[in-house]
């Protein structure tokens, strides 16, 4: 089965690498020439664990490929899949989907026998039809159906998400469409994983209601985390006790700076839109992004009161600056809300993020100094924030820490550390809702 993927970025490059996995033969095409050419010499531009070794092995047996002419790609094609980005759109909060379209208009040129288009992108109600409609403009006479089969990748375990996932999504018109994406996950059969067929509407929607109730538990947890600060209990410990319960669950229940990323930031906003376009109220989704745009806000209140009510002149050590471990991605970090304001009332950041530091340097101001070694962070600080929990920084060897500091004020915004561990070793402990 021959797979084209438009788009090499985060979404197409993992999908893609995955479908050679499965056995498909998989050509990515992506407009970037410099992208492409560093693919084809080995270098993976994203960082996401275990991608390297995928893309390396796939390439080597000949069924993976990367190159910028969709003409020669699309000729020959069972299924293309979109995977272009959809970042919201300057000013109203929509998706913008001027890459999608673009995308439907090139191929639609070139298409030769039946194929399968299929919207991998998260993308609003009603863009699988409109996808479908331009190519019809384009090509009337093109043998082709249009489906919605949406991500559900964590940035950080991609690759397992996608190899073992909870459900595969197929939005799709007929039984056609149907039979060739069935077959091209038919390896997930062997594991067992459910595949959900429904209509190209419900599809659509189903990425954004999910990705808005995974966001809504985390706010919800983060105002329980004020709650807790005010009454004295334990955020941990009513996490713990919610997510015992089987119909909540204990996943996503961690109180911390709030939520950021690629996704919930956008799709929350996306789902608030498309709900209004339609005549239907959206107000949990909107209090959501409304508590998690505060958390951010609470946070840097939380430093500063920390700091004695003012942090001009301090020198701040931050562990972490991506929006979650085992990523390299900076997009809406709550770093980004952080600590800019932090800086603007006179604080000096020194920094360190295992994978996230290159892309901080073109997001955070230049006065930012950045550390390779995360020990070089602590040199004269007087106050540490623990911002992304890195595996790193679970273990840091606190007696070498504190020797390195001016102060010993430690503000751990992920509860990494208990109270009476960071008591032990001298430091003034400020944590979430604890």
């Amino acid at each position: 089965m021959n797979v084209v993927m438009i788009g090499a970025g985060y979404v197409g490059l993992v999908s893609g690498a995955c479908f050679s996995e499965f056995g498909a033969n998989v050509t990515c095409v992506d407009v970037d020439v410099k992208k492409i050419n560093a693919l084809l010499t080995g270098k993976i531009p994203i960082y996401e664990p275990g991608l390297n070794t995928l893309v390396e092995k796939n390439v080597k047996t000949g069924r993976l490929s990367f190159i910028t002419d969709l003409k020669a790609a699309v000729a020959d094609a069972d299924l293309i899949f979109i995977a272009v980005g959809t970042p919201t759109r300057r000013g109203d909060g929509h998706a913008d989907l001027t890459y999608v379209y673009a995308a439907a208009k090139e191929i639609a040129k070139h298409l030769k026998g039946y194929t399968v288009i299929v919207d991998k992108s998260t993308v609003p109600v009603g863009t699988a039809r409109e996808v479908q409609r331009i190519i019809k403009e384009e090509n009337p006479g093109a043998d082709f159906d249009v489906a919605s089969n949406p991500e559900f990748l964590r940035e950080g375990s991609a690759i397992g998400d996608f190899m073992r996932p909870d459900r595969v999504v197929i939005g799709v018109e007929n039984q056609r469409a149907e039979t060739m994406l069935r077959e091209l996950y038919r390896p997930l059969s062997l594991i067992e994983s459910p595949v959900f067929v429904t209509t190209l509407e419900s599809a659509e929607l189903i990425k954004y209601a999910s990705n808005a109730f995974l966001a809504t538990k985390i706010s919800f947890i983060n105002e329980m985390s004020v709650l807790c600060e005010a009454v004295g209990a334990d955020v941990h410990a009513v996490a713990k006790g919610m997510g015992m319960d089987n119909r909540i669950g204990r996943k996503f229940l961690h109180a911390g700076p709030g939520y950021g990323g690629s996704c919930f930031p956008k799709d929350t906003l996306a789902l608030i839109r498309i709900a209004q376009e339609h005549g239907a109220s959206c107000r949990i989704v909107e209090s959501v992004v409304e508590v998690n745009a505060a958390q951010k806000a609470r946070m840097v209140k939380k430093i500063r009161s920390a700091l004695g009510g003012s942090e001009a002149g301090k020198t701040i050590a931050v562990l972490g600056l991506t929006f979650k471990p085992e990523t390299d991605d900076m997009r809406d970090a709550p770093s980004l809300a952080i600590l800019p304001p932090l800086m603007d009332k006179g604080a000096k950041i020194q920094a360190h993020d295992p994978e996230g530091m290159n892309e901080a340097k073109h997001l955070l101001s230049e006065k930012v100094n950045y550390c390779e070694d995360v020990y070089d962070t602590f040199s004269g600080a007087d106050a540490v924030v623990l911002m992304t929990e890195w595996n790193q920084y679970r273990g840091l060897d606190l007696d070498r820490v504190s020797k390195l500091m001016k102060g010993k004020i430690f503000i751990d915004l992920r509860n990494v550390y208990e109270h009476a561990v960071m008591s032990s070793h001298g430091f003034e402990y400020f944590c979430v809702g604890r």
